[in-house]
């Protein structure tokens, strides 16, 4: 099956480069360019204002306005070039005195009196300054104006090369991006290989080059930390097969081992029936040992809890009732003086309870007695199950709750759980939040399973 090739990060992070750079440049082209408008508007403004105040002083100097007239030289020269106009208009409108190389047609005043300044001409743009002023009785209007004509080519040749700059800036991000990208991605490349040489047998490597950076630091770290869990995991994993595959050959051995025997030769009825009954209890061990490992895969991959508030007293008093009679076969008493609650599942808590109280039974010396409490611990509840009897070696206490580990083989009882039993109840306070734990006290073993955010009644 052919899979879809995979987008290069390099140039993901090339083309995010040259974005951010085009979009960078191309709010800096478009600031210069509000600037440069705003720039020449402004000095275009002045000079129609200063012309307007020059014209005015000129005209207030003559006594006659038809004087002014005979004498154009005066404010043609002031003008400077064609792009300038001038118009001194009448009280009716009329011009009066007219600059106009352009030949512009006369522009309605406005008639504010102070200066203001406007736009004007849709097919020949330009720009106006206009002033009222009174001579000899007089009104008369004052426009002075410049062609935009020349502004626009300028603005529109300075936007040409603010384009070709920003996309030669952005052509230039790109391809700096993508070698920057490549070089500075080549830390993961390199853990990437080193990633590939790792398998299930060599699980025991760990990565090194990432370290001297912070950003991969904690990303090898991570993965580290990951490779050391498989590892564990494939440990553990590799002796649950082992210890199932020899757990599981004793009783198919025994099995097949007397059924050759009682087919080698005749036997009377008594000896086959003699033989089902032998069978029949190792059918019975493997399928506590089945039922066992169903259950725990089962309580490790079944992520929904339907917990309740469970009375940890009445729980107690219903295993013991169930007990009672094997409690009485192994010359033991149980002594229930647990009392509280707890926020747990009620089967399965009543499941790890029952295996600890199995267990005790097994091993507590005759006579003695096993005595279930709980007290408040840790800000929980800690559930006790105590029984006098053999201690369990300190080298054994950290692997009892192991699957399929005994401590002493030679004790294996024909009612006991295939050494799954406390692997189950570590299982249970896993799924639950909260721990099983294990200890020599008082001449005998306590197990203690610990609950979170429960109480004492």
């Amino acid at each position: 099956m052919n899979r879809k090739k995979a987008p290069s990060l390099s140039l993901r992070l090339a083309v995010m480069f040259a974005l951010v750079t085009a979009l960078l440049l191309g709010g800096i082209g478009f600031y210069l360019y509000l600037s440069l408008n705003k720039e020449l508007t402004f000095r275009d403004d002045q000079a129609l204002r200063g012309r307007l105040e020059r014209m005015e002083r000129l005209i207030n100097g003559y006594d006659d306005l038809d004087a002014l007239r005979e004498k154009p030289q005066l404010y043609a020269n002031m003008l400077g070039n064609t792009e300038h106009f001038f118009w001194v208009l009448g009280s009716a409108g009329q011009p009066l005195i007219t600059v106009n190389p352009a030949r512009l047609p006369v522009p309605r005043p406005a008639a504010t009196g102070a200066i203001m300044l406007r736009n004007g001409g849709d097919e020949t743009p330009y720009r106006l300054a206009e002033v009222s002023m009174q001579k000899d009785g007089r009104q008369l209007t004052l426009i002075a104006g410049r062609l935009l004509a020349e502004k626009q080519r300028m603005l529109a040749r300075y936007r040409l090369q603010l384009l070709a700059a920003l996309v030669a800036g952005t052509l230039i991000a790109f391809f700096l991006g993508g070698w920057v990208s490549r070089r500075g991605l080549a830390p993961v490349r390199r853990l990437a290989r080193q990633v590939a040489t790792i398998d299930s047998q060599r699980l025991s490597r760990r990565l090194s080059d990432g370290e001297q950076f912070r950003e991969l630091a904690a990303m090898t770290d991570a993965f580290n930390q990951m490779l050391g869990r498989l590892e564990r995991g494939f440990t553990h994993l590799s002796r649950f097969s082992e210890d199932l595959a020899h757990e599981i050959r004793t009783p198919l051995n025994n099995l097949m081992g007397q059924t050759q025997q009682a087919l080698s030769q005749p036997r009377e009825r008594e000896a086959y029936q003699a033989l089902l009954v032998s069978n029949q209890e190792e059918f019975e061990r493997l399928s506590r040992m089945v039922n066992s490992m169903l259950f725990l895969a089962r309580a490790e991959h079944h992520s929904a809890l339907r917990r309740a508030a469970t009375d940890v007293a009445q729980t107690v008093l219903q295993l013991c009732e169930y007990f009672d009679g094997m409690a009485e076969d192994h010359g033991v008493t149980l002594c229930p003086v647990a009392r509280g609650q707890v926020f747990a599942e009620p089967d399965l808590l009543r499941t790890a309870l029952a295996n600890l109280v199995a267990n005790a039974l097994r091993y507590a010396d005759k006579g003695s007695v096993i005595t279930l409490s709980a007290i408040a611990r840790q800000g929980g509840l800690a559930i006790s199950v105590h029984n006098q009897g053999p201690l369990i070696p300190g080298e054994h206490l950290g692997r009892v709750f192991e699957r399929f580990f005994r401590g002493d083989a030679s004790r294996s009882q024909p009612g006991d759980s295939g050494g799954l039993g406390l692997a189950i109840v570590d299982s249970i306070m896993r799924r639950h939040q909260g721990r099983a734990e294990v200890a020599n006290v008082d001449s005998g073993v306590c197990f203690t399973l610990w609950f979170p955010d429960a109480k004492v009644g």
